[in-house]
């Protein structure tokens, strides 16, 4: 085969259906398909709201990636006749208090320097953009162009769009990548040829380990495991993805009708409400390592903070309860394209912006994958990193 790609989350799925698109061999491996951090999240496509100090090469990416999010969506709907509930809604921050309205007058100003597209609400204005909102609520910032997408369906289109376009899916673990030294010992080649410098002594990729010993041969291997990415064996240093788990727990809540018609977000919770009723809350952020627990103290957190903005949520069924690990990386930037090792690409540390980033990370990857020039991702590229995680 050509390409394998470990992980099978919307990121992974997302790029196989692109290189099979390009004419590609794939075959995508993960134990679990679209039940990582894909499961986990939101579906709220936010790149102005996400906007950070010092993330000026990210919001870039994600500005590109929203742009293409309409046309990505009407081509997924189009090859499944799924609907991934897909909606154009806007987003609304919301002040609390007299704190919380300074601080979004320090992001408001931040964000117009930026030059994004946003607007500044008295607390009678945004009431009236959203009945529903606590009456104590003392301001916003509306972002008419941010989105949504219902993130469960939109990983199981991408597969039934991936199968269709020839990707197979094995439901195994990846336990090491295979790495084919080339003939090279030491530094130097067995004909007594100087090796390039490519890798570990001049390694590439050959394939892949399972967890059931089987090897999978191909020329090409992605590493999109999420914040599992760098767990994986057989890695040499100078490619070992710098990721980490951050934990997020968020809330499913349904109702007979919407709370509101835009995503909502605080200071310290957002607020994803679905056509159907159905609404999401979260998210803690959690320094934890590979912990998945579901935790009492931040169910009450979420519920809590979630109802000082939007005292309705007091009335909704408590669904479900879940946790993730979005993969972290030291700029909370993504890892993306080819490494230091000759086959072996990466398409991981997406952090919070998984589900937005999914349309231009499939795309600049199949590019890689093909030849192409992949500009798109250039400035995601992995080699930015020392292996040590600090910045090159």
């Amino acid at each position: 085969m050509d390409t394998i790609i470990v992980g099978g989350g919307a990121i992974g799925l997302a790029v196989a259906w692109r290189a099979a698109e390009a004419g590609l061999a794939v075959t995508v491996v993960d134990p679990r398909p679209g039940r990582g951090a894909t499961w986990a999240a939101a579906g709220m496509l936010a790149p102005v709201t996400e906007a950070h100090y010092g993330e000026g090469a990210l919001l870039d990416l994600a500005l590109e990636s929203s742009r293409r999010w309409p046309s990505f969506a009407a081509e997924l709907t189009e090859a499944t006749g799924r609907d991934l509930c897909y909606r154009e809604c806007g987003t609304v921050s919301v002040a609390r208090n007299p704190d919380d309205n300074a601080a979004l007058d320090e992001l408001f100003a931040f964000q117009q320097r930026l030059g994004l597209d946003v607007q500044r609400l008295s607390g009678r204005e945004v009431r009236s953009l959203e009945p529903a909102l606590s009456p104590r609520v003392r301001g916003g910032i509306l972002v008419v162009g941010d989105h949504q997408v219902d993130n469960r369906a939109l990983v199981g289109a991408l597969r039934a769009a991936a199968e269709a376009a020839g990707v197979t899916v094995r439901r195994e673990r990846v336990t090491a990548v295979r790495m084919d030294s080339g003939g090279v010992q030491g530094g130097v080649r067995r004909d007594g040829e100087e090796g390039v410098d490519r890798g570990e002594r001049g390694d590439r990729v050959e394939g892949v380990e399972l967890a059931n010993g089987e090897v999978l041969t191909a020329s090409q291997v992605v590493l999109a495991a999420g914040a599992h990415s760098g767990q994986i064996g057989g890695v040499p240093p100078t490619a070992l993805p710098s990721v980490r788990p951050v934990k997020g727990q968020l809330l499913h809540l349904r109702g007979p009708a919407p709370l509101a018609t835009h995503n909502i977000r605080g200071l310290d919770v957002y607020i994803v409400p679905r056509a159907d009723g159905r609404v999401v809350v979260g998210a803690t952020v959690e320094e934890l390592g590979f912990d998945i627990r579901v935790t009492a103290g931040a169910v009450h957190e979420l519920l809590r903070e979630a109802w000082t903005l939007l005292p309705g949520i007091a009335e909704l069924e408590l669904v479900e309860a879940t946790a993730g690990l979005r993969p972290g990386s030291p700029d909370n930037a993504p890892l993306l394209g080819q490494t230091q090792v000759d086959g072996l690409l990466l398409a991981t540390g997406h952090y919070r912006n998984g589900i937005l980033l999914t349309p231009v990370t499939a795309d600049g990857l199949a590019q890689a994958l093909t030849g192409g020039p992949a500009e798109v991702i250039a400035a995601c590229s992995p080699r930015r990193f020392t292996p040590a995680g600090a910045l090159a």
